[in-house]
């Protein structure tokens, strides 16, 4: 299959789905990059508890809700 082709598919299979179906599947991406977030601030701030990981991911997502 090429990429296109499965670019199709894979369209196709998200037109098929309803509404909380691809709402759940952009939560949980959404929450997968959170996640990997919080991964990388943990490895630049070893130091930081959790409140401060947390603080640091809403000023890193801070910009893309203020352009």
């Amino acid at each position: 299959m090429t990429p296109d082709a499965a670019t199709r598919q894979q369209i196709e299979g998200y037109r098929r789905m309803t509404g909380e179906q691809r709402l759940a599947i952009a939560l949980g991406l959404h929450e997968l990059a959170c996640e990997m977030a919080r991964e990388g601030i943990r490895d630049r701030h070893p130091e930081a508890d959790a409140a401060e990981v947390e603080r640091l991911l809403r000023q890193r997502l801070q910009p893309a809700r203020h352009p």
